[in-house]
């Protein structure tokens, strides 16, 4: 049921959704104003003014504000540079050749709002607030094989005497018709240019708004990044993990610097190894089993240090407590990766066929998974695949049938003390001979040079100790870690004792 009322921000009509109870914060008891509403109040706003440059998929986002009407007060240029020449007379040249990047993107946002600052006097209009707002896509293609993708941003102020901010992310587009992309495109940047204006201090908002009058199933945000006065407390890491929460997308990575790195960017025909753990923290072990199973991956055939990436793996179902997402504790594990150099991925892969098939998007090179023996025994596990037709049969056809090895770390078994490798680790019995399949075709690989003194350490163990408030849990962490564990208090240092989740 829908009714009508006026919106006194921007003197239109507004559909509001009748709901017998508002329940605050939650979105979908929340108005969502038309993108009509969005682009008109901006219209009306008489301080905003800026630029509009869109390439590879008409004007769509412009026309919205066009057809709100009150524009003019609004838009101060309008362009389309389609042609690769003109668009490098204008823009200049990328040295990759490449024209749908997060480089070229920047380029345009940048040469906007120099030519807006030295067109515009300051004196003669004093309140105005500067945008620019960009596009540079490419849509699906004739053969609809490749669905296309594209990077979006503005970059912005709030005001007119600070700094600009600015917003950029990447889409992949979904659907399989041109002309429905360009319109998703066209609202997505409706959407966009509203919550920088009007969201930008509730930033987990705003990107759950780049959503309004889209579904989901239409496009894919992968990465997205905030920078400027207006996001100086936002971690980006956090914005990553929000993606993942709010269906956005299914993995995102990001790097030593905190900020999100498109997969395809980082993964395009690399080598890849991927290490998976919870990482609460980051031990000895973990970087013992990373720099072991390193070293073995490197003597592969056409693996080198040069065409490898490694890749830290946390899934979402590692970072949940009580059935919720603790975000505090999430951005503890991922400051604590980062200040060791690492490249961090989140993503929403449980099995790891799955994890597998998505790097198969971006490369056909070699692949590693570094694991230890509870995780491969997991692997083995039947009901982990229950949901598909072929069952494990056909998530082991997924996860092996590229040139995939498994680097298996050992463990000692507590109550006895015993070593155990890929030779005597126990699988259910009706896994036995497929566990003997791919080990004796070379898919296993034990390492063999790791840190003996090092075996009983455990993460698990480590946290208690951290959050208890007791001693002799600093050297079990790699170099550096402890002392940052005790200047940021992570993980619930130096608090009251509590019980570990």
């Amino acid at each position: 049921m829908f009714t009508y009322g006026i919106c006194y921000l921007c003197n239109a009509y507004t559909q509001y959704i009748a709901m017998p109870e508002i329940i605050p914060g939650d979105k979908k008891f929340e108005t969502i104003p038309s993108i009509k509403d969005k682009a008109l109040r901006i219209n009306l706003n008489e301080n905003i003014y800026g630029t509009f440059a869109e390439i590879g998929a008409g004007q769509e986002t412009v026309r919205n504000f066009f057809r709100a009407g009150g524009a003019s007060g609004t838009i101060a240029k309008t362009m389309s540079a389609y042609d690769k020449d003109f668009s490098d007379a204008i823009y200049g040249v990328e040295h990759d050749g490449r024209y749908v990047t997060e480089a070229r993107l920047k380029r345009m946002l940048s040469h906007e709002i120099k030519l807006i600052e030295e067109r515009i006097v300051r004196d003669k209009h004093p309140n105005k607030m500067f945008f620019s707002y960009a596009n540079t896509v490419a849509t699906i293609d004739f053969a609809k094989k490749y669905l296309g993708h594209g990077w979006v941003g503005i970059r912005f102020q709030t005001d007119p005497t600070e700094e600009y901010s600015e917003i950029i992310l990447h889409i992949r587009f979904k659907e399989n018709e041109a002309v429905l992309q360009q319109q998703t495109l066209g609202t997505l940047g409706v959407n966009l240019i509203y919550g920088a204006y009007y969201k930008h201090d509730q930033p987990k908002k705003l990107l759950r708004y780049l959503y309004d009058h889209i579904d989901q199933d239409k496009i894919e945000i992968d990465t997205i990044n905030f920078s400027g006065p207006r996001f100086e407390k936002v971690d980006n890491r956090l914005m990553s993990l929000q993606l993942i929460k709010n269906g956005m997308t299914e993995a995102v990575i990001f790097g030593p610097d905190g900020n999100n790195i498109l997969p395809a960017r980082i993964l395009y025909k690399k080598n890849i190894l991927t290490l998976r753990g919870s990482f609460r923290p980051v031990t000895k072990v973990n970087m013992d089993m990373f720099q072991n199973s390193y070293e073995l991956f490197l003597k592969e055939n056409k693996v080198s240090e040069e065409n490898t990436i490694v890749i830290f793996e946390i899934t979402l179902s590692n970072l949940r407590a009580e059935g919720e997402i603790d975000e505090q504790d999430f951005m503890d594990r991922a400051k604590l990766l980062c200040s060791l150099g690492q490249t961090v991925m989140i993503s929403n892969f449980q099995e790891y066929y799955r994890l597998v098939e998505y790097f198969s998007n971006y490369t056909r090179n070699r692949m590693g998974l570094t694991m230890g023996v509870n995780n491969l025994v997991d692997i083995f596990d039947e009901k982990y695949y229950r949901h598909l037709s072929g069952g494990i049969l056909e998530a082991f056809g997924k996860l092996f049938f590229k040139d995939l090895k498994v680097y298996l770390y050992p463990m000692l078994n507590p109550e006895t003390g015993e070593l155990i490798n890929s030779d005597n680790l126990k699988v259910h019995p009706r896994m036995k001979e497929l566990y003997k399949f791919f080990k004796y075709n070379g898919k296993l690989i034990d390492i063999k040079d790791y840190n003996p003194d090092i075996l009983g350490v455990f993460s698990r163990e480590i946290l208690r100790k951290i959050e208890q408030g007791e001693e002799g849990w600093e050297d079990m962490l790699p170099e550096g870690v402890s002392n940052l564990i005790k200047e940021k208090e992570l993980f619930n240092y130096n608090k009251p004792s509590q019980p570990v989740s």
